[in-house]
């Protein structure tokens, strides 16, 4: 193996896993050295697509951050939670049945060998590799398959940060019970804590960290105080907790927050724009209280029709169409154009049939091939809300199943759809309030941005930038450059076997499975 490896483990899931180890990525490219993210597995509704299909959009960005292109080497397997009971599983960027119908302790034994070359042709052709954990690294139940933390650690002979959010309390205990419920082997691979989102006076820290590495030999490598307003696209959490405009909003976007929602990231760059304020609705008083020319937004979902069944349990479904009614716009993107429709039909038991909301005069036929590609469109002469589209090229991504057509009796009866732009991708109702398009990605496009809001947000590069910057100056002087210094050699069996799982025939696989757990808790 030629590159070094550092690995960002945490304490539990949100501890600041995904951010750390972007800005690392960054931090080292800056260094002069060729560096690559990797992620065993993710799981996460939010991806993106890369040479060689979709990986999860927290490794998209890390490759933008390392300055590398994106490919599905850095997150071999990717679970895209689609009930609260299964998963889709993404094997190396494309959907592989087999392994979505596995138990998540059988499907180990199956896709460790991917994962593991994977990793090695990462290291074979990259300086550095700067390596995200998943969960915690010690969920006892979970460690005789769980191949995305210490397995991989030892495999890549990687150091070690393990990261706790302090924010929440408890953070001393986390990483001591982390550290104790290791075996020696694993501890040894602990090169550092970090203590992130601290707020307060550092001055009631002492004697915490002194204590935690009199017990455990490892010191506390960085404090790095609450930052909200970073600019990376959170990759699980909603953006809601806090305000980052405190200025009184000009305009009001209500994004509907469904129990799928998915490829949430893209609209990181609203909550970044003056005047504007991203709100996320789970209720129907949310959307009652908008003004005529707020806009509500239909996200992505990973299961159309279940959302658009909570929808309706919520009373959204009437909110919408009576803020439509009066003229207000609505945007909906991917299963949210789905939404939009009369209808959606599913011949191959992909998603489920059922009622759209009626507000574009399409249908939505469910394929059993699934469209993952990178995409762009001219829009048309748009109406409305909307006209400051009019003529614009953007670039995007599609990632669904399903082809959406004008809806034939209406058209026939006369209610026509608009088609908003060529091939299928973007369609406008005749009042020209509501828009439905495909492409992900829009809010993405400076020039969209500037169009709508005549404003732009900071670059992604500088963003990036911010992050390395940030790292810099909160992490111990030397100690980045310290994780990747020499160190003596392990002894060879140290490292695992690459079959270490017993196998299981496929085909002797329950017909659905629980998706793989974050943690010792049920998955969400």
């Amino acid at each position: 193996m030629s590159a070094r490896c550092v690995m960002v483990l945490g304490t539990t899931s949100g501890a600041g896993k995904s951010w750390l180890t972007t800005a690392l990525c960054r931090w080292y490219a800056r260094q002069g050295l060729r560096v690559a993210p990797f992620k065993a597995q993710n799981m996460s509704n939010n991806a993106r697509v890369v040479v060689g299909g979709e990986i999860g959009s927290a490794q998209y960005f890390q490759a933008l951050a390392a300055g590398v292109v994106p490919d599905v080497r850095m997150n071999p397997v990717l679970l895209k939670p689609e009930t609260d009971t299964r998963s889709q599983v993404v094997l190396m960027g494309q959907v592989e049945a087999a392994l979505s119908r596995l138990d998540w302790r059988s499907r180990s034994a199956y896709v460790w060998p991917t994962v593991c070359e994977a990793l090695d042709a990462l290291i074979a052709t990259h300086d550095l590799v700067v390596i995200e954990g998943a969960g915690s690294p010690a969920e006892i139940n979970l460690r005789d398959t769980d191949y995305v933390n210490m397995r991989v650690a030892l495999h890549a002979q990687a150091a070690c940060l393990l990261v706790t959010d302090i924010d929440r309390g408890g953070s001393f205990a986390h990483l001591y019970g982390t550290w104790a419920l290791l075996p020696p082997q694993e501890q040894a691979c602990l090169r550092g804590f970090v203590l992130n989102r601290f707020r307060g006076d550092p001055a009631l820290l002492p004697p915490g960290p002194q204590m935690l590495q009199e017990r455990t030999g490892i010191p506390t490598l960085a404090t790095l105080p609450m930052w909200r307003g970073h600019g990376l696209p959170e990759e699980d959490g909603l953006y809601d907790a806090v305000a980052v405009e405190p200025a009184p909003a000009q305009r009001t976007v209500a994004v509907l927050a469904g129990p799928h929602i998915s490829n949430l990231d893209e609209f990181q760059p609203l909550r970044q724009l003056p005047g504007v304020r991203l709100l996320w609705v789970r209720s129907a008083a949310a959307l009652g209280a908008l003004r005529v020319d707020d806009w509500i937004i239909l996200p992505g979902s990973k299961a159309t029709s279940a959302d658009l069944a909570w929808m309706r349990t919520q009373g959204l479904d009437r909110a919408v169409t009576a803020h439509a009614a009066r003229g207000g716009p609505v945007l909906g993107v991917c299963g949210g154009l789905q939404m939009l429709g009369e209808a959606l039909i599913d011949p191959h038991g992909i998603d489920g049939n059922g009622p759209g909301l009626g507000l574009l005069p399409v249908v939505t036929v469910f394929a059993q091939d699934k469209t993952v590609r990178h995409a762009q469109l001219r829009f048309g002469e748009l109406r409305g809300p909307w006209s400051a589209l009019s003529g614009l090229q953007v670039q995007g991504y599609e990632i669904h199943h399903g082809e959406t057509r004008p809806h034939a009796a209406m058209e026939a009866a006369g209610d026509r759809v608009r088609v908003a732009a060529e091939g299928g991708l973007a369609w406008q109702n005749a009042a020209g309030n509501v828009l439905g398009l495909y492409l992900h990605g829009l809010f993405e496009q400076a020039e969209v941005l500037q169009a709508f809001f005549g404003a732009g947000v900071p670059s992604l590069a500088s963003v990036f930038d911010g992050l390395a910057d940030f790292v810099d100056r909160h992490f111990a002087p030397g100690a980045l450059a310290g994780l990747i210094a020499p160190q003596p050699l392990r002894d060879a069996q140290s490292r695992p076997a690459s079959t270490p799982f017993a196998a299981s025939p496929a085909d002797s696989a329950p017909a659905s499975a629980d998706p793989a757990p974050r943690s010792s808790r049920p998955a969400p």
